[in-house]
This record gives structure tokens, C-alpha cells and sequence, in this order.
């Protein structure tokens, strides 16, 4: 008989990489979205990683705040003279490809700022759910769609492993949205459903199981 396969690691508060959380760029999850926009989902999810990149290596907030800072001129940038932008950063130019002149990146910028300055279970839990609700929302769903996909993003991204378990305790008892919190978006749907079987099992991964959660959505839609 095959053997039985290990478990990937739990959270680890803020060791987490990027990818511990549930990613539309997985390609499992971008294959459900359309080819169209496709570039634009990858741009902004890109965006996410690098707001969650800057805050796993924030040491101190005010440092943190600064580069927040830039990152937020850039999307005002973005939206209002996309040409303006500073050459070189490929993040910048992916977004100016399929963003330029949209608003809306910076309330993420301010979102992530808010999970840099949450104190308390409960700030953490608040600022988790805006990041997960602008997220979805900009992806084309709602924001109700992407609460529990926040509070188990925000697992990743705090410091202490009692934290990152007080989030997803929230994120299991936390009410699971209806099919038009995703307006039609099978992807959301699929990063949804991906995010509360992590948060089922304390943050515990199985991924055989998990991929065969992310085909049987993908296929069949439940």
C-alpha cells in the first residue's frame, strides 16, 4: 500500500511565506479564471504578496509605514497618471499593463496598513477581514466573499502562534458566504472554500487533499 503523506508545517506566525495562504496565481485557481483577465488578477494578487512580503519584514512600524507609504503614492499614481510611474519595478509595470487608470489598489495599501498597526485579538481580526474584503472585492467579487480568506491570510502574517491560531478559530466559525458573494467568480469561489479547509485543520496543510478540493470546485463548481 502507498504510504501515507506527510503533512506540510502549521503556521508559523510571522516565518510564514506568502504562500501559506490560499494565492489566485496558483495555477490550480487561476485556470478557472478567464483568460482575459487573467493578467489583471496575477497583477493584483502580485500586489497583495509584495503588501504581505513588506509586513512579515517589518521590523518596526514606522519603517513599515513609510513603505506603505510609497506603495499607496504609486496606486494614486496608477489611477491617476499611470505614465508618471518610475520605470523598473516589474510590479509596477504588470499593474500599469491592466490597472492603469483604476482606482481602488490603494484602499488594499490601506488595508495592509491597518493589519501593520492592529493590537488585540479583536484589531487583528478586523484588520485581517478588510484586507481579505478589499482583496475579493477588487477581484470581482464581494466583500463579505473574502472575510474567511482574510482571517486566514491574517494567520500568516501575525507574530506569535497564538495569534495566528485566535484567527483561525475566527475564520471556522465565521459565517460562510453564498455563491453570489463570488458574482459568477468560480476562482473566488475555489480560494474561499481552499481557505477554510486550512482553517478546519488549525492551519495545518494537506495538500494532496487540499488539491483535490481545489479539482473538485474546479470541475463541478461545490
Amino acid at each position: 500500500m502507498p504510504s501515507k503523506p506527510t503533512p506540510a508545517p502549521a503556521f508559523a506566525g510571522a516565518t510564514a511565506e506568502p504562500s501559506a495562504y490560499p494565492d489566485m496565481r496558483d495555477p490550480r485557481v487561476m485556470v478557472a479564471v478567464p483568460r482575459a483577465r487573467r493578467a489583471a488578477m496575477a497583477a493584483l494578487w502580485g500586489l497583495a504578496a509584495r503588501l504581505t512580503r513588506l509586513l512579515l519584514d517589518a521590523r518596526e512600524p514606522l519603517i513599515g509605514q513609510i513603505k506603505l507609504a510609497w506603495w499607496r503614492d504609486m496606486m494614486a499614481m496608477l489611477a491617476a497618471d499611470p505614465a508618471a510611474l518610475p520605470k523598473g519595478e516589474p510590479l509596477l509595470a504588470d499593474l500599469a499593463a491592466s490597472w492603469a487608470g483604476q482606482g481602488g489598489l490603494d484602499a488594499l495599501v490601506d488595508a495592509a496598513e491597518t493589519m501593520l498597526l492592529a493590537e488585540g485579538d479583536t484589531g487583528r481580526r478586523v484588520a485581517s477581514v478588510r484586507f481579505g474584503a478589499h482583496l475579493f472585492a477588487l477581484s470581482g467579487g464581494t466583500e463579505r466573499g473574502g472575510q474567511r480568506w482574510g482571517l486566514v491570510w491574517g494567520a500568516g502574517v501575525v507574530g506569535a502562534e497564538a495569534e495566528a491560531r485566535q484567527l483561525l478559530q475566527d475564520a471556522k466559525i465565521s459565517g460562510v458566504p453564498s455563491r453570489r458573494d463570488y458574482a459568477g467568480k468560480r476562482a473566488l469561489l475555489m480560494l474561499d472554500r481552499w481557505a477554510a479547509a486550512i482553517a478546519a485543520r488549525d492551519g495545518e496543510r494537506h495538500l494532496r487533499s487540499e488539491g483535490l478540493l481545489l479539482l473538485r470546485i474546479g470541475l463541478f463548481g461545490r
